[in-house]
C-alpha cells in the first residue's frame, strides 16, 4: 500500500487533481490508490465500462487509442476535476506473435495507438492548461523490455521506444513552463494482465523468451504494481522537482542498461 504521507506528516498530494490511464486493475489501480492515500482527486479510465476503479476514485470508460476517445477523456477530466495537475498515461499492452514479420498491420497501428498516440493525443489536449498555470507533472510508463526488443513483441516495444523520445524531447520544451515530463519503464510485473500475456507467448512454438521465465530478477523477484506505483508517486510529487527527461528503470535489475 502506497504511503500517504510524505516527510514532513502532511498529505503531499492534497489539493492536486490527478488522471490516470488504464486505472482500473494492476499497475495502474496501485498508482491511483497511492494518489488517493495522499490526498489527490483522482479520476481514471478504462477502455471497458464495466470496468471499476479503486474505491474513492471516479472512472469514466474511454477508449484512448482514438482521437475521440481522447477528446472525450479530456473533456471529462475537465468537468469532474476542473483541470488536471497530474497525467499519468498507464494505459497500454500488446500480444505476442510467433516473429515480427508474423504480425499484422492492424496490430502495428493497435500498438502504435494505444501505447504511443494515446499519450501524445491526450498531452496536446491537457497540456496547453497546465502550460497556462505554469505547473504540471506528468509520467509515461514505457517498458524495460525496450532494451532487449525480440520480434514476437516489436510492436509493442517499438511503440515504447517511440514514447520514450517523445518523453524527452517534451520534457525539454515544457521544462520553461514548470512542467515536469518523466517515464518509467517497469520489469516483470505480476499483474493479471501481464501473467495472460506471458501465458500466451508461452504457448507460441518457437518464442523465445526475453528471460527464463524460472528465474527471478537479481532482487529475488518479481515485481509488484505498488513498486511502480511508488516510482511514480515520487515522479509526479514536489521530492522529484528538479526531475524532468528522466527514465526510470523498475526493474529489480533485469534489464541491461547503456
Amino acid at each position: 500500500m502506497a504511503t500517504s504521507e510524505n516527510g514532513s506528516g502532511t498529505r503531499e498530494f492534497a489539493g492536486k487533481r490527478a488522471l490516470v490511464t488504464g486505472g482500473s486493475r494492476g499497475i495502474g489501480a496501485a498508482v491511483v490508490r497511492g494518489l488517493l492515500d495522499a490526498g489527490a482527486e483522482v479520476l481514471t479510465t478504462a477502455r471497458s465500462a464495466t470496468s471499476t476503479a479503486p474505491e474513492g476514485a471516479t472512472f469514466v470508460a474511454a477508449d484512448v487509442r482514438t482521437r475521440a476517445g481522447a477528446e472525450a477523456l479530456a473533456t471529462a477530466a475537465r468537468e469532474v476535476l476542473g483541470g488536471v495537475d497530474i497525467l499519468v498515461h498507464n494505459a497500454g499492452g500488446a500480444g505476442p506473435h510467433k516473429s515480427a514479420l508474423d504480425i499484422p498491420d492492424e496490430e502495428w497501428q493497435n500498438a502504435l495507438d494505444l501505447n504511443y498516440l494515446a499519450s501524445v493525443r491526450l498531452d496536446s489536449l491537457l497540456v496547453p492548461e497546465m502550460r497556462e498555470r505554469r505547473s504540471g507533472a506528468i509520467v509515461h510508463i514505457s517498458s524495460a523490455a525496450v532494451r532487449t526488443p525480440v520480434g514476437q513483441f516489436l510492436h509493442y516495444t517499438t511503440a515504447k521506444a517511440a514514447l520514450e523520445n517523445y518523453s524527452r524531447g517534451l520534457a525539454l520544451e515544457l521544462a520553461p513552463s514548470g512542467i515536469r515530463v518523466n517515464t518509467v519503464s517497469p520489469g516483470r510485473v505480476a499483474t493479471p494482465g501481464g501473467e495472460a500475456t506471458r501465458e500466451q507467448w508461452a504457448r507460441l512454438a518457437a518464442a523465445p523468451a526475453l528471460t527464463n521465465v524460472d528465474d527471478a530478477p537479481p532482487l529475488g523477484r518479481d515485481g509488484r504494481p505498488d513498486d511502480i506505483a511508488q516510482a511514480v508517486l515520487f515522479l509526479v510529487s514536489d521530492r522529484a522537482g528538479w526531475l524532468t527527461g528522466s527514465n526510470l528503470f523498475v526493474d529489480g535489475g533485469e534489464f541491461p542498461r547503456g
